[in-house]
């Protein structure tokens, strides 16, 4: 699938791994991106607040049109979906997860008036303002939906169990969420900036650090791509920005096919990275409330999300999630 405004999940793959290297880091890197969760959680308003009044009246009428005119969602534009004075306030938030901290919350959304129909239209056109919405899978699944449908099995993809998710990152630039009903126990959000755990890697095992500047196999699991795993270099260093991905079950799974071997280098190096980023001061945890969006780039933050359990609710833990290309990310 692919039109002037949706990407294939191969053109935004390719998209997404089109990451410039000149060489490994030999300073700690800094810029906006390079935060500690612990500073973040001392100051929410720098990277959380409400939608405004004038927002969310540009997102309600958008989605309410798109409703009515029954057009299905991937056959818009943003052109077709104007938001009026929202626009600046998108464009700002794309720059903030382009260039600026890597991700952000609003929070407010009016999710349970809209209904299901006009909240999955309102995300929809978000997600066309700030980018490309692209395939999350190879069916060509353009708006996902995170729920538990009870797998249990090494290749059922993570997002559609309840049990903890660890550290990774998608292939896309920016995955959103939007939560449409909560659990009634855990599914806590946590993140963590790939920078800081890189810089953090390197003053302390620079060896472990270095390894990721060299292809990892990456399980490829229930995605059929042709292979059951494929070769990745978890960073790139252009010189100034380094962009990451880092995927702890799928790289940590891939020796359960045949010709795959992990070595004890590649052991502790998935282990160092993923418990530099669950220290305390370096990962920062949220709880999404019905109504929030989360946008989150996947080259310089890394995302987790904790065991849940539905029991005792009247609906299920549900969000809808968005993968989106950037001109740059």
């Amino acid at each position: 699938m692919s039109s002037d405004t949706v990407r294939s999940y191969l053109e935004q793959t390719l998209h997404y791994f089109d990451r410039p290297h000149t060489g490994q880091p030999t300073a700690d890197l800094v810029g906006p991106w390079a935060w500690r969760g612990a500073d973040l959680a001392a100051d929410p308003h720098a990277w959380c607040r409400p939608f405004t009044d004038v927002e969310l009246a540009e997102l309600g009428a958008a989605s309410q049109r798109v409703v009515d005119s029954g057009a299905p969602l991937e056959t818009l534009t943003k052109d077709d979906v104007p938001l009026g004075p929202a626009e600046a306030s998108v464009a700002a938030w794309r720059t903030e997860l382009a260039d600026g901290r890597g991700f952000l919350l609003l929070r407010g959304a009016p999710v349970e008036a809209w209904g299901p129909q006009r909240s999955e239209a309102a995300f929809w056109v978000l997600g066309l303002h700030l980018g490309a919405p692209g395939c999350q899978d190879v069916d060509g699944r353009l708006l996902g939906h995170v729920t538990d449908e009870g797998g249990a099995d090494a290749g059922t993809r993570s997002y559609r169990t309840n049990r903890n998710i660890r550290y990774h990152c998608d292939a896309a630039d920016v995955v959103g969420l939007l939560c449409l009903a909560t659990a009634s126990a855990g599914g806590l959000s946590r993140l963590a900036s790939s920078v800081t755990v890189f810089n953090v890697l390197r003053a302390e095992a620079p060896d472990l650090a270095a390894r990721f500047f060299e292809p990892f196999e990456l399980d490829t699991r229930s995605d059929d791509v042709g292979s059951t795993t494929v070769p990745i270099e978890p960073c790139r260093f252009d010189g100034v920005r380094l962009r990451t991905f880092f995927h702890a079950d799928y790289f940590g799974s891939a020796d359960r096919h045949p010709g795959v071997t992990l070595t004890d280098l590649d052991r502790a190096a998935l282990a160092a990275y993923e418990e530099t980023a669950e220290r305390p001061e370096i990962r920062l945890d949220m709880e999404l409330a019905v109504g929030d969006v989360q946008l989150v780039s996947n080259h310089s933050t890394i995302h987790a999300r904790t065991a849940y359990d539905d029991d005792g609710t009247d609906g299920r833990r549900h969000l809808l999630r968005l993968w989106l290309s950037l001109d740059r990310g």
